[in-house]
């Protein structure tokens, strides 16, 4: 009977351990699921951060070349821009070009008041002579003169281009380029924003001779001036003043046009 109890004590005793090592193989197999489990988590929570920052550099790169794209196209329009500039100056200077070309032949020969004149002369001797016309080479020094501060124009060194056709106005005050070398006086001005002589020199040309075809651009000079100052009723009047008095001149339809833009 004592062999047969020790014999099953020491089989429940057998039990127990068994029981205890299986317990503890489970614990450290739900231990090792844990941290098997938290790695996948951990792997996964990296992979979603690692997946955002991707997107976001992929929407920063292609920010970046539309940027890229807008500069491009901003450096065309520019580019345009600064022809369309070269080619209006151009197209006023060859405009005074011609008119210079105009003036040269009608100076080389009599005009149909200055031979009525000589006919008076030759018919009642008691009368003064007609002044002398310009002699060819005064003609040449004038037009030298006056294609000297064009060019500095065309360089685009305006400070120097007002001096020079400045001293063109005070060695020929007389010259049919007169109003032409005012007005261009007036541009440079502006183009260095010394809007005060610009105007100036506008107002002059207008004062001093309203009839000369650069009468009409001189007020569309001031309009611009005006219009860079921010002083929108000036604008208006001037323009409103350029169609009045210079109906169909080249510089009303500009004139129409910047109005209709003014009214929207």
């Amino acid at each position: 009977m004592l062999f047969a109890a020790a014999g099953a004590a020491q089989a429940g005793l057998f039990d127990d351990e068994e029981a205890r090592k299986r317990i503890q193989t489970l614990q450290a197999e739900q231990a090792k699921t844990a941290r098997e489990t938290a790695e996948r988590v951990s792997r996964l929570e990296e992979s979603v951060r690692n997946l955002g920052v991707v997107d976001l550099l992929r929407q920063i790169e292609q920010l970046n070349a539309e940027i890229a794209k807008i500069r491009g196209q901003l450096e065309v329009l520019a580019n345009q821009d600064e022809q369309l500039q070269k080619r209006q100056r151009d197209f006023y200077l060859d405009i005074d070009s011609r008119l210079k070309r105009l003036e040269g032949g009608g100076s080389a020969s009599a005009s149909p008041a200055a031979t009525a004149a000589a006919a008076a002369a030759s018919s009642a001797p008691e009368a003064p002579p007609a002044p002398r016309p310009a002699s060819r080479d005064d003609q040449a020094r004038e037009m030298k003169t006056y294609d000297a501060a064009s060019n500095l124009f065309r360089k685009n060194d305006f400070a120097s281009a007002a001096e020079a056709f400045g001293a063109f106005l005070k060695d020929y005050p007389q010259s049919a380029l007169a109003p032409n070398a005012l007005y261009w006086i007036g541009i440079c001005h502006a183009n260095t924003r010394d809007y005060k002589n610009a105007l100036a020199a506008q107002e002059s040309l207008l004062s001093r001779y309203p009839q000369s075809p650069k009468a009409p651009d001189a007020l569309l000079a001031i309009a611009a001036i005006q219009a860079e100052q921010g002083d929108t009723g000036s604008v208006r009047n001037t323009l409103e003043d350029i169609i009045a008095r210079y109906p169909g001149s080249e510089a009303a339809g500009k004139a129409r046009t910047r109005l209709s833009a003014l009214k929207r």
